[in-house]
């Protein structure tokens, strides 16, 4: 049967950047609470009705739940987390609810799930696919920058301006988003999925996250081990790294994925960087510069720069799929063409802030996923060592950075440098995540891909390590995930999750499997 790719929006950690923050770099570049259970022992109740989003599929209900705003101080009030079910298709054999998360940070579950409940055909025989919006996203008191997060300041300002912009930033991001804002962290989102496992009377979570939501996973993991249930996440996030070293470990992943679209397009008949791989990637790399000097305009008047292709051609990278229309784009790219197949490949370039603009009431605004994705990230983040210094020395700590970046990738180094300050001027986050260590969760099932671009391999072998109770499939394919195009990752999975059948050590899935 074949199977379409969940709609995952995953970790990009070059889109951490914001207006002063890539002012700062690329001119560097030119010159919280602890484990516990969630809040009251009564099962919480869902108040079940219409969907948000149209269409549905067939049987899909949406409803919402109250939890506590701060799970540590319940007194604080409380949110409401939008959430959607699609009921077991066998009732006789159903198993209790699934919960899916498809990443982010800033993914909407119930945009995703409405838009392909395909992906899970078998396991929705038995499960109640169950999938949330989480805190700060979609349509669970999303949060807002205002409809943007680019800084406001004078062009050739100095780096202590442009921190201030910064500064500024981080205020606008507070007063757009209300009280949510501080508690939309991974350890938050966590208990409000136990408040959810409970409102749903299930005995054990039962969860499917793909990568940021592998994060999540394990967080819950962590803080819930004995109501954890069948568990397997794909796409393995860190649980350890700060973000400048994600983001290093990001631009090599970026760029080993990218070495292996140019040697596929090696063996095009009409590769426009024709069959040598080396000298195919100092190409791209003086493509991004020249872009970056003289934009390409579109017929639209659109225009694309050297850091629009970047982003592109790291959408692109996701998915194998999507390697003939990225060659496609670069040879038009080249021949100095319209860009309007590069700028798709990017997703929808709306102009920032058009659509929260004309928000109404319940609309999530258009700014939200970038928002949310910075939100929950440096939530995540305890370190801010660079918030305490001042500008001279922030822009040496970016001049020692440059040259480790750039020897990693020439193309994704500078892109992924801007993530630095992505966090300057907000509070500094929970060190939870960073200290969990073998929190004696059941076994579960972890998937690597070897040619992941977000999530790099090396992570999902430290993530096992840490939490000490994981089976490890090695996928041995390109893109990011293996469940929507492996067959081999997805009997493993669908096994584990139906039969509760795993294997012991690390198990390999081959390529074209």
């Amino acid at each position: 049967m074949h199977r379409s790719r969940p709609r995952s929006r995953t970790r990009a950690r070059g889109g951490l950047c914001v207006g002063a923050a890539c002012a700062l770099v690329l001119a560097c570049l030119a010159a919280t609470p602890g484990p516990g259970s969630a809040a009251g022992s009564g099962a919480p109740a869902i108040r079940w009705g219409d969907c948000p989003e149209r269409p549905v599929p067939a049987g899909m209900r949406c409803g919402t739940v109250e939890v506590p705003l701060d799970h540590a101080a319940p007194g604080k009030g409380t949110v409401e987390i939008a959430l959607a079910r699609i009921p077991a298709s066998d009732r006789k054999k159903r198993l209790g609810s699934l919960l899916l998360n498809y990443g982010g940070p800033g993914a909407p579950g119930i945009e995703n799930l409405a838009a392909d409940p395909d992906a899970f055909a078998d396991l929705g025989e038995r499960y109640d696919l169950v999938t949330f919006d989480p805190r700060g996203v979609g349509h669970s008191e999303p949060v807002s920058c205002g409809g943007s997060q680019q800084a406001d300041e004078e062009e050739g300002a100095d780096a202590a301006a442009q921190l201030a912009a910064l500064r500024a930033v981080a205020r606008r991001c507070e007063l757009a988003s209300g009280p949510v804002l501080p508690y939309v962290g991974t350890v938050h989102v966590a208990r409000d999925m136990d408040v959810i496992r409970r409102a749903l009377g299930d005995r054990k979570l039962n969860y499917l996250g793909f990568s940021y939501g592998t994060r999540l996973g394990a967080v819950y993991a962590a803080q819930f081990p004995g109501s954890t249930g069948r568990m397997v996440l794909d796409g393995v996030d860190t649980l350890t790294e700060p973000l400048a070293e994600q983001a290093l470990v990001s631009a090599r992943g970026q760029q080993r994925a990218l070495e292996h679209f140019l040697s596929w397009c090696a063996h095009q008949r009409e590769c426009v960087y024709g069959t040598n791989t080396r000298t195919a990637k100092e190409k791209v790399a003086a493509l991004v510069t020249r872009l970056d000097e003289e934009p390409l305009v579109g017929h639209d008047g659109s225009y694309t720069t050297g850091q629009d292709l970047v982003g592109a051609i790291g959408t692109a990278l996701y998915s194998p799929l999507m390697w003939p229309a990225l060659a496609d784009a670069l040879a038009t790219a080249e021949r100095g063409g319209d860009p309007a197949e590069l700028l798709q490949l990017g997703g929808p370039m709306d102009p920032p802030g058009e659509e929260a603009q004309d928000a109404g009431p319940g609309t999530v605004p258009a700014d939200n996923t970038e928002a949310a994705l910075v939100a929950v990230s440096c939530a995540d983040d305890p370190d801010r060592s660079n918030d305490t210094t001042g500008p001279a020395a922030i822009e040496r700590e970016l001049a020692d950075l440059k040259g480790e970046f750039l020897k990693t990738s020439a193309i994704f180094g500078p892109h992924q440098l801007m993530t630095v300050l992505s966090c300057y001027g907000r509070p500094a986050g929970t060190d939870f995540i960073r200290r969990i260590d073998r929190p004696g969760a059941p076994r579960m099932l972890l998937v690597g891909t070897r040619g992941d671009p977000a999530t790099p391999y090396e992570w999902t072998e430290e993530t096992a390590e840490r939490l000490g109770s994981a089976v490890v499939v090695d996928y041995k394919g390109e893109g990011h995930t293996g469940y929507g195009s492996s067959r081999c990752v997805r009997e493993y999975a669908d096994r584990f999750l139906l039969d509760g059948r795993l294997p012991s050590g690390t198990r390999s899935c081959p390529a074209a499997g």
